[in-house]
């Protein structure tokens, strides 16, 4: 049995550089076949996952000696944090790893949206000339909101600053002495949604968290204001956005992550119509470049944890 399993994705040059002549099970579809996944955890001391491979119940009681999870990524909520420190186990994220990736969709999808005129493509191949309709807005002078200021919000705000966008940030966890708010204006929650063009999450799933953005508080942004999520699904209610689309009360919004993943045709149908909206598969962290960079963080870290 194997040693090490690793149940999703992730870049397959450095499993060879990293892991030689060691018994590992990579399968990028494991994931898909829980009963082949509880069974390979029989011996392992390391399990390798992403955000798919729910680390609980049933999973841990399979691993009896399991020792360390590696995380290919930040957010937690697919494990169990405190029954793997009840039963020893480490759980090591990607820390900083794709922040890079994140920033960059956040700031992609910012853009697309204020201009708008990427929507013109079918048009133009048509014959027909939509120059009115498909004018759009320039993002330098507008006010970019960030809802946490951690690793990823940091890289957004510096790209933002770039473009000429005013940023402010709300993140009651982060002290007011930090020097990460010499790059945002410290807001409250409220302030920021009253005040912001462009609000963008970057908080991660918690009681606290979870229903965040609201019926109520995404009435509250402003009329025409973006919303982009990259960060969890379940902060933001899904019906109230695609209702806040639909009405034209907001002007664009991008959802890389969503309470059900993956969407099943019901839920997806929740979206089908809705204007100025961007869906993406929770790739906003996931490139050429940071796949090998957060699978090298990762299995170093387990390395670490796998020492006798």
């Amino acid at each position: 049995m194997a040693d090490i399993v690793i149940s999703e994705f992730m870049d397959e040059a450095a499993i060879r550089e990293l892991l030689p002549g060691r018994d590992v099970l990579y399968d990028a579809k494991l994931v898909d076949r829980p009963a082949d996944l509880i069974a390979a955890l029989a011996d392992a001391r390391a399990l390798v996952v992403r955000n798919r491979t729910q680390v609980r119940g049933a999973l841990l009681e399979a691993a009896p000696k399991l020792r360390v999870v590696g995380r290919l990524g930040v957010g937690l909520d697919n494990i169990d944090v405190e029954a793997c420190k009840a039963r020893g186990i480490a759980v090591c994220p990607a820390t900083g790893a794709n922040d890079v990736a994140v920033a960059e969709w956040a700031i992609t999808a910012m853009l697309v949206l204020l201009r708008g005129a990427w929507s013109a493509t079918p048009q133009v191949i048509a014959g027909a000339w939509p120059r009115m309709s498909t004018i759009g807005r320039e993002a330098s002078g507008k006010t970019l909101g960030l809802v946490g200021l951690g690793g990823i919000a940091r890289e957004t705000a510096t790209r933002a600053a770039a473009l000429g966008l005013r940023i402010c940030a709300a993140d009651p966890l982060l002290p007011a002495d930090h020097p990460a708010w010499k790059l945002a204006e410290r807001v409250t929650l409220d302030e920021l949604v009253q005040r912001s063009d462009v609000i963008s999450l970057h908080v991660p799933l918690t009681a606290e968290t979870r229903g965040l953005f609201d019926a109520a508080r995404i009435a509250a942004m402003r009329r025409g204001s973006i919303l982009l999520n990259a960060a969890r699904g379940g902060v933001v209610d899904e019906a109230a956005l695609a209702a806040a689309l639909r009405s034209g009360h907001l002007g664009g919004a991008a959802l890389d992550v969503f309470a059900q993943e993956p969407l099943d045709a019901a839920q997806g149908a929740l979206f089908a119509g809705v204007p100025n909206l961007l869906l993406t598969p929770h790739i906003a962290g996931v490139t050429d470049e940071s796949n090998v960079r957060v699978s090298r963080v990762t299995l170093e870290a387990v390395l670490r944890h796998l020492k006798d």
